[in-house]
């Protein structure tokens, strides 16, 4: 298939099929496979729930022949008919246990939502670290798991790429879309990540914290200026013979602006 191949999962099997057909009436279905035209023929790329919805009965006896600890399976359907099924598992990427792991090491809880069986999504976690997972969640059904996490209080940012993932995106307090990911995903976002690398998440996070680590120490330098400032300069202090000339008031306040500016300017975070 060449339609939508922006999909990492369309992509893996393009990549291991040498067959490549124009795909006509192309359409997604959220959290149960993909349907489209090829040569005249209806095709449907199911997963087993799908399956069932279908009224499509297929062989467990002859999965069970293969080692599916890890991974999934969608069955191709053509024309109504049960024509085979494709065995598909998620490679980690070494940055994404890095992002994780710099995650932990932040005090950031990491949470996996995914549409994906339970003995999949305890694979991958288990490979990536990840603290805790929700196995077999339909699109529709993330944005409510997302408002379950931030009712026992925690802020949530969510990162997704697909399509099931814009109404998570959209319910976070903080939503990051992968740019590489659906227009979807990317217009729900709050932030949007220009290069496929999870450890771009732990810079934004840092930065975030430290952006708002300047803003503290600004506010707190230009509050306790003024604080003391602005008395003087009204004579509160003249009893004493302590008088702030306007002219040297002003001079002080344009240089409380240029420390913070300048205070501004030494922004950074650690690679």
């Amino acid at each position: 298939v060449e339609q939508n191949s922006e999909h990492p999962i369309a992509r893996g099997i393009i990549g291991a099929s040498k067959l490549r057909h124009k795909v006509e009436n192309f359409k997604s279905i959220p959290g149960k496979g993909a349907s489209g035209k090829v040569k005249g023929t209806e095709v449907v790329v199911a997963s087993p729930g799908y399956m069932k919805e279908l009224g499509l009965a297929f062989s467990e006896a002859s999965l069970k022949k293969t080692d599916l600890k890890g991974k999934t399976v969608v069955f191709v359907v053509m024309d109504g008919r049960l024509s085979g099924a494709i065995v598909l598992a998620d490679i980690v990427r070494p940055e994404s246990v890095e992002a994780i792991a710099s995650l932990k090491d932040m005090g950031v809880k990491t949470i996996m939502l995914t549409g994906d069986s339970r003995e999949v999504a305890e694979s991958v976690s288990g490979q990536l670290g990840i603290d805790e997972f929700f196995a077999g969640v339909l699109p529709e059904k993330k944005a409510g798991k997302v408002e379950e996490i931030q009712s026992l209080g925690f802020n949530v940012a969510v990162v997704g790429d697909g399509v099931n993932d814009a109404p998570a995106l959209a319910r976070a307090d903080v939503g990051i879309a992968i740019g590489a990911g659906t227009d979807v995903a990317v217009a729900t976002a709050d932030v949007v990540l220009v290069r496929s690398n999870p450890k771009d998440v732990v810079s934004v996070i840092k930065l975030s914290r430290a952006t708002y680590g300047k803003m503290v120490q600004n506010l707190a330098w230009a509050t306790g200026y003024n604080v003391v400032a602005l008395p003087l300069a009204a004579g509160v202090a003249y009893g004493i013979g302590v008088l702030l000339d306007p002219a040297v008031g002003a001079a002080l306040m344009a240089l409380s602006t240029v420390i913070v500016a300048v205070n501004a300017r030494f922004l950074k975070i650690s690679k």
